[in-house]
């Protein structure tokens, strides 16, 4: 066989050993030339008496992150360029050009010899897909692999057969659960689900899956079969009825019908289920040919795949600078944010001096860490022995002589420029002349902060989104003194701990903290205006929001928020300010000391026991409620984001933002901007 991304060994005993090793790239994909070399594999399998069956893994350590959507944007493109010559032909090549890979792996999994996917890493998307069409599967003994289906994520869903095979293989419950969430399910799970069918010790992986195939493997599926039966049931049947509108009701209620992409993944697997497993394919090709061409999909795919992995690959970084690689940082502040940057860099094989006032608050916020790692333990997402290497890194101190040799410092104190000043003189009395210092503040300006180091060239913006550990992005401020070598270190640094960069220049709230502002100030608005409060949360989910205006100033702190206001008066003018908003704060803060979620009250009341619930005066604040049923709704929903869309435009305008990849993957990993829009800006691109 002649292929270009697989090297095929055939053994004496017929097997054909498929390793997947595409060139010049660090990790296989599957783009055009990978499905030519399956439909190859497919035709060699059915016309070749001699092969017995064919093992597939692959020579590079993960198995495959699944399909090069820059293919899927070229097909997008082909078909926007035919469409208008020829439409009834552009939407048939379109159709099956968007199903060849799906077509390929029945093909392969009809082809009537024993196929067996050696799983050795992880293997994601249209990677899981293939393994699914596969026989038998085999995974390596590797808690670093995952498994799984996360397209939803990017807007689309799995097109390749996986709303048909799963459900075939799993109950139909566990099956959306595991597609709608996009789950990527370490190996051990997988098998205990029988998605897989063995975990075996790496360097006997592919001796498992040839041994299998010698010991009699059938090259026909389940569903294949004559007596086939659905787990869980049949559509129509008591599982069905308890699974499907069950899924809806859940669907609706977390994507107010935002995403065509889950939308299609619960109508595939409910048609699917009732008719066989060609025509179920044949449905779901259907499906995905028409979400693909979505602008949810097209916007999501720019702004979360490509764009995001621009970013991740430092397209910002200075191209004259040689890479660094950080050894060691130290965190000034052991509180919630600065020990969740203790605790990202320490998992990333980072040492870190972690400072606090005296020993006993430093040791605080190790415990702190080693509570979060011990419930990841406890949960199966880490092993006991990561969490002690991890631990093993921190060194808490309250000797800032510590910070000697480290390549970074990271201030991470109370939001007080007299404090942030008194930590970055201490620091810079004992960091060398090279090291990088850079603060986490959100909210005020690196190059007035920088006028207290003695080299502002090193001195930079580093802000981190709460949790740390779980939130994707850091918002890198540039300084009018930051130098190339600063920025360069501090996106080597995004890059070790495994997070998404932008980089922005200095203005009052950066980018990030200042659109979120518009955001809160509109819901503060509708507020003042009677808009009911609950009208005001709900509608903010329904556009695409995590959490709804009020909700989210409560997390933040109200008095933070008057805070800014008064200082933005003073700064800017009287003008600078809506009147409406700075009424309406100073009645909470103020007048009621309604702080947010730190003191128990805020827009929403936090009882002891029990969950939030808004306070039940708010209301009454604005005097006359509206009437709900004259209100627009779709009104609402544009001003909440178009609002933060129109300050991204000003920060483009006045140079804070220089790069419309990071205005959208910004606005989405920073502040949940509506995902399926593809970003602030990609929002007003489909507007139009």
């Amino acid at each position: 066989m002649k292929l270009t991304n697989f090297n095929c060994e055939i053994d004496a005993d017929g097997i054909a050993l498929l390793s997947w090793d595409m060139p010049e790239r660090s990790m296989n994909v599957i783009d055009a030339a990978t499905i030519e070399d399956l439909e190859t594999v497919v035709a060699a399998l059915k016309d070749d008496e001699a092969l017995k069956g064919a093992v597939i893994t692959s020579a590079k350590e993960a198995f495959s992150g699944g399909a090069d959507l820059t293919m899927l944007e070229r097909m997008l493109g082909d078909f926007g360029d035919e469409i208008g010559r020829d439409p009834q032909g552009a939407i048939a090549h379109f159709f099956e050009q968007s199903r060849r890979f799906s077509l390929v792996l029945r093909a392969l999994e009809t082809c009537g010899k024993p196929v067996a996917a050696a799983l050795n890493g992880t293997a994601l998307g249209g990677a899981f897909e293939l393994a699914l069409a596969c026989h038998a599967r085999f995974a390596a003994d590797d808690g670093k692999i995952r498994l799984g289906l996360p397209e939803v994520k990017i807007g689309l869903f799995p097109g390749a057969g996986g709303t048909q095979r799963v459900p075939r293989m799993i109950p139909a419950a566990d099956a959306l659960q595991l597609m709608l969430k996009g789950q990527q399910l370490p190996v051990a799970r997988a098998k205990a689900m029988k998605l897989i069918d063995d975990v075996v010790p790496a360097q006997g992986l592919v001796a498992a899956a040839k041994k299998w195939i010698l010991d009699g493997g059938g090259g026909k599926q389940p569903w294949d079969r004559d007596g086939f039966k659905i787990p869980g049931g049949p559509v129509f049947s008591k599982g069905g009825m308890m699974t499907f509108p069950a899924a809806n009701a859940i669907y609706r209620r977390e994507t107010y019908d935002n995403y065509p992409g889950a939308r299609a993944i619960l109508q595939c697997v409910y048609d699917g289920l009732q008719v066989p497993m060609y025509v179920g394919l044949r449905i779901e090709s259907r499906y995905f040919a028409h979400v693909l061409r979505s602008s949810e999909a097209r916007h999501m795919i720019r702004s979360l795949f490509i764009s995001m992995q621009e970013l991740g690959k430092l397209a910002r970084r200075p191209a004259g600078v040689p890479p660094s690689t950080i050894r060691k940082i130290g965190v000034l502040g052991a509180g919630f944010m600065g020990a969740g940057i203790a605790q990202v860099s320490a998992a990333a094989g980072i040492e870190v001096v972690l400072i606090d006032r005296d020993l006993e608050a430093a040791r605080r916020g190790r415990d702190g860490i080693e509570k979060a790692l011990a419930k990841n333990v406890s949960r199966g997402r880490l092993a006991e022995d990561r969490k002690n290497e991890t631990l093993g890194r921190i060194a808490p101190s309250a000797d800032y002589g510590d910070l000697a040799g480290c390549d970074l410092v990271i201030e991470a104190v109370f939001e007080d420029r007299a404090i942030k000043q008194a930590a970055i003189e201490k620091a810079e009395g004992v960091i060398g002349k090279t090291c990088v210092f850079g603060s986490n503040t959100s909210t005020l300006p690196i190059s007035s902060l920088a006028e207290s180091s003695a080299r502002p060239e090193n001195f930079i913006g580093v802000h981190f989104f709460s949790p740390v550990d779980k939130m994707l992005l850091v918002e890198i401020i540039m300084g009018r003194k930051t130098g190339e070598e600063a920025l360069a270190r501090a996106l080597d640094f995004c890059r070790a701990i495994r997070k998404t960069p932008i980089v922005v220049n200095d203005s009052r709230g950066f980018y990030t903290s200042r659109v979120v502002g518009t955001y809160i100030r509109e819901g503060h608005l509708m507020l003042c205006e009677g808009v009911p409060p609950a009208m005001i949360e709900n509608v903010a989910r329904m556009a695409g929001m995590p959490v709804g205006p009020l909700s989210l100033n409560d997390e933040v702190a109200l008095d933070l928020g008057w805070k800014i206001l008064l200082a933005t008066k003073k700064e800017l003018g009287p003008k600078a300010v809506d009147p409406r908003q700075e009424k309406l704060l100073e009645e909470m803060v103020v007048k009621r000391q309604r702080l947010g979620r730190k003191n128990g009250k805020g827009f929403y009341d936090y009882p002891e026991k029990g969950n939030k619930r808004l306070w039940p005066e708010l209301g009454q604040l604005a005097g006359a409620l509206l009437d709900p049923e004259a209100i627009d709704i779709g009104e609402l929903k544009h001003r909440l984001l178009a609002m933060q869309a129109l300050e991204t435009v000003r920060c483009l305008e006045e140079k804070v933002l220089t790069d419309v990849r990071e205005a959208d993957v910004g606005s989405i990993l920073g502040f949940g901007f509506a995902p399926f829009s593809g970003g602030t800006l990609s929002y007003i691109d489909g507007m139009g």
